[in-house]
């Protein structure tokens, strides 16, 4: 067990779960006690609707982060969507403190873009303008901007508003920042965040979170199949 990382892992109480709960319908999640974690990079990866996104968020509403996403100090729902797993959900803690965080959600910027354009219009507020870039523009300036050494980040699917040369310059940064000591926890489809050096990799595939290969992960086996036998796949699918 990694003592240097802000977050070790998460034990579940499932006796704080409701036996009716869609969560025991989820075979990744159902009935397991913990998830630990062994370094600053953590992926997790698998089909949809296979649990990862409901445990990063459970993971995050733990933690004290919004569960629409943004800092610890936002406060605001537009539509109240979280599980009770954030509630059964325990986190095993690191001696470190951190240094700020962030939850990033692809599917609710919008709304948490939004709010910081209110908030800094407080006293000492230093507005971003967000609404004023692309989605992919703001997503990047907000880690390049916000991110810092010794905190926190847990991102759901980061991806899906960058160009595949954005995602490298995202892969650069996480990359930097792990090594000054921040901590990641990241949902991704992503075939190139997934290839990070010595990022781990928990699959919720075939009814349990388990670790995997970069090369055993389906982001990575179907884009390599697509781009080396594109014309015999396509052909194939679309007869």
């Amino acid at each position: 067990m990694n003592d240097s990382l802000l977050v070790r892992g998460a034990l579940i109480d499932w006796s704080k779960i409701e036996r009716d709960s869609y969560l025991q319908d989820i075979p990744a999640i159902r009935g397991i006690g913990e998830v630990m974690f062994s370094g600053p990079v953590t992926f997790f990866v698998g089909e949809n609707g296979s649990g990862k996104s409901t445990l990063l968020e459970a993971i995050a509403v733990a933690y004290g982060f919004n569960p629409e996403g943004g800092t610890k100090n936002y406060s605001f729902s537009t539509y109240d969507s979280h599980s009770e797993l954030c509630g059964a959900l325990r986190l095993v803690r690191g001696v470190r403190k951190s240094n700020g965080g962030y939850f990033l959600r692809a599917e609710s910027f919008y709304n948490v873009a939004t709010k910081e354009e209110e908030y800094s219009r407080g006293p000492g507020g230093v507005p971003q303008h967000f609404h004023e870039r692309s989605h992919g523009e703001s997503f990047l300036a907000l880690v390049q901007e916000n991110f810092r050494p010794g905190g926190l980040y847990l991102l759901d699917e980061p991806e899906a508003a960058l160009s595949p040369q954005r995602q490298l310059t995202l892969l650069v940064e996480i990359k930097r920042l792990a090594e000054q000591g921040a901590q990641f926890i990241i949902v991704s489809h992503s075939p190139i965040l997934l290839g990070m050096p010595d990022a781990e990799i928990l699959s919720f595939d075939g009814g349990s979170v388990h670790p995997c290969s970069y090369e055993e992960t389906d982001s990575f086996q179907v884009t390599s199949m697509f781009v080396n036998y594109r014309e015999e796949m396509l052909r194939r699918l679309l007869d």
